[in-house]
């Protein structure tokens, strides 16, 4: 396989259309889903990879296809996409991330994360990052913190207002250490 850059365990890659069923498995399962307003269908999850796949044309970055690399398993994603949606932070690059119940509680999200915004810095240059989920969400928002980003606020998601209970998100941020903006 060949990925664009490594963590201690995990490979970071584009996708391909053979991760069409493994990540619509992944965005089926009701707990994976918990904290989005329903689970994604088999159609959704095709059209987010190419959503993802033309991002990664358009700007060298996307939600990454993950693989555990002592198994070669594909476990989901962890990466940077670019948000257009309203609020007072965007245009912005969010992080993000989605895995399989199989890699839960091992560390891979938070690994992941830190290699992504080393990425981000490192390689793509940018001044910023952003990350944000559900109040709700705890389990995102400690991997927030052990990357070491900082809560900048609260806000209501302008794409969430149907579902009150997820409306309200925590923002995060980490900024570009060589920049120091």
């Amino acid at each position: 396989m060949t990925y664009l850059f490594h963590s201690a365990r995990l490979g970071f890659r584009n996708w391909s259309d053979a991760d069409i069923d493994p990540m619509a498995a992944i965005s089926a399962d009701k707990e994976v889903m918990k904290y989005f307003p329903a689970v994604a269908t088999y159609e959704q999850t095709a059209a987010f990879i190419k959503r993802m796949q033309d991002e990664f044309a358009e700007r060298g970055y996307c939600y990454f296809a993950v693989d555990e690399l002592s198994t070669n398993t594909f476990i989901g994603f962890i990466g940077l996409s670019w948000k257009t949606f309203e609020a007072d932070f965007t245009p912005c690059v969010d992080i993000g991330w989605r895995l399989s119940p199989s890699a839960w509680n091992k560390g891979f999200a938070t690994e992941g994360a830190i290699r992504c915004l080393d990425y981000a810095f490192d390689t793509l240059k940018l001044a910023k990052v952003y990350s944000m989920a559900p109040m709700i969400n705890t389990p995102s928002e400690r991997v927030m913190q052990k990357a070491g980003m900082i809560k900048v606020g609260e806000f209501e998601h302008s794409l969430l207002k149907d579902h009150p209970e997820l409306m309200q998100c925590v923002l995060y941020v980490k900024s570009n250490p060589v920049d120091g903006h």
